[in-house]
């Protein structure tokens, strides 16, 4: 798949979040990543015949100074990524490979919003 249609799949699942979710996310970068670096794999201590879909990168909204709801300060950008690489390699099916996407965004932007891996939906 090439990127413009990984992207605009990406795109549909934003477009598609509830609008309470998505009016909050103003702030919040989401990118597209061939793959993540050894490093940040290492880092996570993942092995190498892991695959990583997404990550979140940022201070949650329930860490943020002050009130959030009135635009609280973070201590920088929140961004999240969605690694194209392992997505395409582990989903060779479209439906599937937009529907783990879709799974994997839910399941970052919940990290933003302050919740565990436990409470995720995804």
């Amino acid at each position: 798949m090439n990127q413009k249609k990984f992207e605009r799949i990406v795109e549909q699942a934003i477009a598609d979040l509830p609008e309470e979710f998505r009016a909050r996310l103003e702030n919040v970068a989401v990118l597209i990543e061939e793959e993540p670096g050894e490093e940040l794999l290492k880092d996570l201590g993942m092995d190498e015949d892991e695959e990583l879909f997404g990550l979140f990168d940022g201070e949650p909204l329930t860490e943020r100074s002050g009130d959030v709801s009135m635009g609280g300060v973070a201590s920088g950008p929140a961004r999240v990524y969605i690694f194209r690489g392992p997505l395409l390699r582990s989903f060779t099916d479209e439906p599937e490979l937009r529907d783990e996407i879709r799974d994997t965004l839910v399941h970052e932007i919940g990290h933003f919003f302050g919740l565990d891996d436990d409470e995720m939906p995804y």
